[in-house]
């Protein structure tokens, strides 16, 4: 069933994907991105900025951790990986050079060519139509040499577009190249969670299992 991510647990996807979008993960092969500089891992109308000089951007900064320039970049454009989150080391070990992230991103910024102004969360939801709404996650049930994801999560049960009855005890999974390919919709109700920022976001398909 589809299932709408409330935006403060959407960052937690992105940071699955930059997460294994990661030098370590890549040279170490534990990544189930591998392989993917230039291929869609996101849907086309998705894209991925990372502004290291963002005013009061809790991730700005003029350099990284081993004191490389950053600068502003397309991290995945229409849903294509345009690069990694490299330091020194890991492009080294890589054949690649530095992206000046060594001790992490900058001020990310997923958002959706498809979002208009007005897609406040009441319009995700009847984007949702009938489906899960997820308000909180347990658990840490991301594997990220293969991507299969299964957490606990709580919320509410939405039909027609409104909030029907809260459910809790449930499970939800998938692996997460589909979940990331199965973005449908990226909300305007933008959350800053440190360093990222993204707007509830609606997945097409999840496995869901409780009573």
């Amino acid at each position: 069933m589809p299932v709408l991510f409330e935006s403060p647990l959407a960052a937690g996807l992105m940071g699955a994907l930059v997460q294994a979008l990661s030098g370590g993960a890549l040279y170490r092969k534990s990544s189930f991105l591998l392989d993917s500089l230039g291929k869609a891992v996101l849907p086309d109308h998705i894209d991925l900025l990372e502004d290291p000089f963002q005013l009061r951007g809790k991730g700005s900064s003029p350099f990284d951790e081993e004191g490389v320039r950053v600068q502003p970049r397309s991290v995945i454009d229409a849903g294509r990986v345009q690069g990694y989150f490299l330091s020194s080391y890991s492009a080294r070990k890589l054949g690649m050079k530095t992206t000046g992230n060594a001790g992490g991103s900058h001020n990310l910024i997923l958002t959706s060519r498809q979002t208009q102004a007005g897609d406040d969360l009441d319009a995700m939801l009847q984007k949702l139509g009938t489906g899960l709404f997820v308000t909180e996650l347990m658990g840490q049930g991301v594997n990220y040499v293969t991507g299969d994801y299964s957490r606990g999560a709580s919320g509410f049960w939405v039909e027609k577009g409104r909030i029907a009855y809260p459910v809790q005890e449930i499970t939800i999974a998938g692996n997460m190249k589909d979940m990331l390919l199965g973005i449908a919709a990226v909300g305007a109700d933008a959350y800053n969670y440190g360093a990222k920022t993204v707007g509830s976001i609606l997945l097409n398909r999840m496995k869901v299992a409780g009573s």
